[in-house]
């Protein structure tokens, strides 16, 4: 995976697939305040949209939520705002900032029968790059097989960046300053984007201090997985060309709870990673008559006798009984 220049930071033209997408991903975490976000607006111009989904970690096992829609025919790169949550991007590829003000639900991730409280919610918080984007143009043709099927999917076009953060994060009266272990990855996606597609993902975002990062995914097809991802280490990068993952489950059967991977890179180089998972949060989505589940594991990691935080995220189809399509390994 190339590192990609600063056009890729702005939009992209337009294609005739009514999926369209060009979407902003952020997520990031300081275990000193224990409170962090995770965050995605996606404009789809063919379907007329822009939409937005927040979730900020709280302290306490708590989360709160903020989502929106609103009408957007046209593909947009420079007023990125969906009910009080605005992306700006102030450098490319080296700096993004994010604000809010809005309406959320806080929900008790330890608790499922909790009452949903109501709050409002205000940030302002400065992602600033650590690294290059690192990701794929979604220019090459003659792509085949997994590869084929994913870009129709889920993306043509991707980029990932790891980063620090600094500002604050506000709910409910409380505010929380981000201190200086305040890390975290965004992403850009361009393409068809249609969320039944893949058959399973399981995805990494992974910051282990300011000189170890990890991003990358395995996605299930018709035509097997495909493996993509990076690592940058000590100021060089490499892709990784394999995911070997083994997962311990919660007593659902369905919730990751400690998420064993081992990370091939080009050169040959394993790289041993554990993510502990926190918090994991379940956003159900259905399309047509699949039901999808995608499960955001907020995980402290070790890499190397070191400790980091980031994400383990798994992607499911569900069966009628609500059982993953695919065996969870």
């Amino acid at each position: 995976m190339p590192v990609l220049d600063e056009k890729h930071d702005f939009a992209h033209p337009v294609e005739g697939d009514a999926a369209w997408s060009e979407s902003y991903y952020f997520n990031g975490y300081d275990p000193g305040c224990d409170a962090g976000l995770f965050t995605r607006i996606g404009v789809r111009p063919n379907e007329g949209t822009i939409d937005v989904g927040l979730s900020v970690w709280l302290p306490g096992d708590r989360l709160a939520m903020v989502a929106g829609v609103r009408p957007q025919h046209e593909m947009v790169d420079d007023d990125l705002e969906v009910v009080g949550v605005r992306y700006a991007r102030v450098d490319p590829m080296r700096e993004w900032r994010l604000t809010c003000d809005a309406d959320a639900a806080v929900f008790d991730l330890a608790d499922r029968g909790a009452p949903v409280v109501q709050t409002r919610v205000a940030l302002d918080l400065v992602f600033r790059a650590l690294t290059p984007a690192i990701g794929v143009d979604g220019q090459a043709g003659g792509a085949a097989g997994a590869s084929a099927e994913t870009s129709s999917t889920v993306g043509k076009g991707h980029l990932e960046q790891a980063g620090r953060w600094s500002g604050w994060i506000e709910a409910g009266g409380t505010r929380h300053a981000l201190g200086p272990d305040a890390r975290g990855n965004r992403d850009k996606s361009w393409g068809p984007r249609r969320w039944g597609g893949p058959q399973m993902w399981r995805w990494f975002s992974i910051n282990v201090g300011d000189n170890a990062h990890f991003g990358g995914i395995r996605i299930g097809t018709a035509a097997g997985d495909l493996h993509r991802g990076w690592v940058w280490r000590d100021g060089e990068h490499a892709s990784i060309r394999n995911w070997n993952v083994r997962t311990e489950l919660a007593g659902d059967g369905l919730t990751h709870r400690v998420t064993h991977v081992e990370a091939t890179d080009k050169n040959g180089r394993v790289h041993e990673l554990r993510g502990d998972v926190l918090r994991v949060h379940g956003l159900p989505r259905r399309t047509g008559e699949r039901r999808t589940i995608v499960n955001e594991g907020l995980a402290r990691w070790t890499y190397e006798g070191r400790t980091g935080y980031g994400i383990a995220e798994y992607l499911h189809q569900l069966d009628d009984d609500g059982r993953p399509l695919v065996p969870i390994e």
